[in-house]
């Protein structure tokens, strides 16, 4: 009894100190991120596709490139080696950069560019993100290849806002020219006018069955029958927003830019460049095969686009087998119209966040923005062929009537940190120099922007709404703005003329979704709020890279706060020179 009366003392001494430990290592701080070590080598591989092989820009011979996976709180370090002909930067789609403004990627922004045979290593941690990003080169037209999934799981010991899915898969949206894109970009600099839309749309870098010599290599996504699965969908297309379906298979939006989103359930997906979009799926369907389609949402009227399909296919494992030399055809979806803007609002109006969210209320800085096409006259004394723009005039961009000139001598980052003049002004506009009807028949006297490199400049904590109003100049389209190193709450968009006296009664101050890419529709505004509390100068601008290369583009300059937690970091001793 003795014996036994001393063990049990013992066993309760032993259960108070382990109750004492676990609340002691309960409260030490998680230590268990991880930092990941990657070397990414660009350089040009043979790459086969719709009937020819064509040199191509790559990262480690793959096209698609690497698909990184880290946890939320890890640290990525990625030593990028430029083997090709060509300069290369690479922009972590979507990463915050908090403080890190050089590992940003945007050539001539943040760094200068990585000259062949030059290296670069990008160092930076993810902080407060989960779910769907990716990475991309940022210069000239290299990223229709150069490019790949960021995956970013919850910390570990956390779990997903929703059922843990029995599989997930990456599924990146792409465009496939047969000409070398940087050739393609050149000829249109050359010549002025718009240049040649792609050749194919991919499926993780796969045209699919409805292209010649594509149907072996078609992207198969398995699936059990009964089992939810999460599919993480990335438009990286260069210039084109797509619609995505699953035939006869209902979506539940969960994410979308590395946010959770309150669960939605539609058809459809409407993707602009940049924007990637979380969607569980239940197989749930007779077992069979079912194809995965993705094509154009055209909004632009009259523009020339690419109206081809891609697939890939959903494919219930338990499908029956064909008989011996046959071939089932997998369902096809119906899909939206390439006009279909009711389907594509009804989408990107349908976001919110899982609960009530910190919306800035006292706005220190009240902006408005015109994104939009214009037309240069023919410079005097250049040949007709420099000018084949819509009556003998040269495509260009603005916004704010301002095109964007990126420096070549020094990256705006650089040059800000420095102190170096003459690199760039702190005068973008706040407002359009002249108010106009924006979305109505627009004075020819507006189609031409002056060029320049105009930051507008924020100190570090103010509050910025930005009303990003859409133009007819030329022709209405919609517009997928990016702003680098922020996400920001997307609190209302609407058609027309944004008007400040009855619009604001839109406005979602509640539980907007927080976003990196924002659609602005179609001769319509989409209003965005955000607080400065990231020092650098962060791009925003049009993620169609036809627009960003005419100047659809402007910087924020945002300046050091107080103490080291809120002061961009020291220049890393292996940036790139100019």
């Amino acid at each position: 009894m003795e014996a036994y009366r001393n063990n049990s003392n013992t066993f309760c001494s032993f259960f108070v100190f382990f109750g004492l430990l676990v609340l002691f290592v309960s409260t030490m701080p998680i230590t268990d991120a991880k930092v990941h070590y990657h070397d990414f080598v660009v350089q040009a591989t043979p790459v086969k596709r719709l009937c020819r092989t064509r040199s191509t820009i790559t990262v480690n011979g793959m096209y698609p490139g690497p698909t990184l996976e880290v946890n939320n709180g890890d640290t990525l370090v990625v030593n990028v080696v430029n083997r090709a002909r060509y300069n290369v930067t690479i922009h972590w789609h979507g990463v915050r950069q908090i403080r890190t403004g050089w590992s940003d990627g945007p050539e001539f922004v943040t760094q200068c560019p990585i000259r062949p045979g030059g290296s670069y290593t990008y160092r930076f941690t993810i902080q407060g993100q989960e779910g769907t990003l990716w990475w991309h080169a940022h210069s000239s037209w290299l990223r229709a290849t150069v490019y790949g999934a960021l995956i970013i799981r919850p910390k570990e010991g956390d779990s997903y806002p929703f059922p843990k899915p029995k599989r997930e898969t990456a599924l990146l949206l792409g465009e496939w020219w047969n000409a070398d894109p940087i050739d393609v970009v050149r000829q249109a600099t050359r010549t002025g006018a718009a240049p040649n839309v792609s050749d194919a749309y991919t499926i993780n870098g796969q045209p699919g069955d409805l292209y010649n010599c594509s149907s072996r290599d078609t992207i198969i996504v398995p699936v059990d029958s009964g089992e939810t699965n999460l599919l993480r969908v990335v438009n990286s297309a260069l210039n084109q927003q797509l619609f995505f379906k699953v035939a006869n298979h209902k979506l539940t939006v969960v994410g979308a830019d590395a946010s959770y989103v309150k669960p939605f359930t539609t058809s459809v997906l409407m993707l602009g460049p940049g924007q990637t979009t979380d969607i569980l799926i239940t197989a749930d369907q007779p077992p069979a095969r079912y194809y995965i389609a993705a094509r154009a949402y055209a909004s632009a009227q009259g523009a020339p686009f690419d109206n081809t399909t891609t697939t890939a296919i959903l494919e219930y494992k338990s499908a029956p087998c064909p008989a011996k030399g046959a071939t089932i055809k997998p369902v096809m979806p119906t899909m939206p119209a390439f006009n279909d803007t009711a389907t594509a609002t009804s989408f990107t109006t349908s976001f919110r966040s899982p609960r009530q969210v910190p919306v800035p209320t006292n706005i220190d800085h009240n902006l408005f923005f015109t994104v939009g096409l214009g037309l240069n006259n023919c410079p005097p004394g250049a040949s007709r062929s420099s000018c084949q723009g819509p009556n003998g005039t040269r495509f260009t961009a603005s916004m704010n009537n301002v095109s964007f000139v990126l420096p070549s001598n020094f990256s705006l980052l650089q040059a800000h940190q420095q102190g170096i003049p003459g690199v760039f002004t702190r005068d973008f506009p706040a407002n359009p120099p002249v108010k106009f009807d924006y979305t109505g028949n627009v004075s020819r006297t507006l189609w031409q922007p002056v060029p320049g490199t105009k930051l507008y400049p924020l100190k570090y904590g103010e509050t910025v709404q930005v009303v990003l109003q859409g133009t007819s100049i030329f022709t209405a389209e919609n517009h997928p703005i990016h702003l680098h190193g922020y996400d920001f709450y997307i609190i209302a968009e609407g058609f027309g003329n944004f008007n400040p006296s009855t619009d604001t009664a839109k406005f979602n101050l509640v539980d907007p979704p927080l976003r990196n890419t924002a659609s602005v529709p179609v001769g319509g505004w989409t209003v965005i709020r955000f607080v400065a509390d990231n020092p650098g100068v962060w791009l925003m601008h049009c993620h169609l890279d036809v627009h960003i290369g005419w100047g659809l583009a402007t910087a924020f300059l945002v300046e050091n706060g107080v103490g080291e937690l809120q002061t961009l970091e020291a220049p890393p001793a292996d940036l790139p020179l100019c």
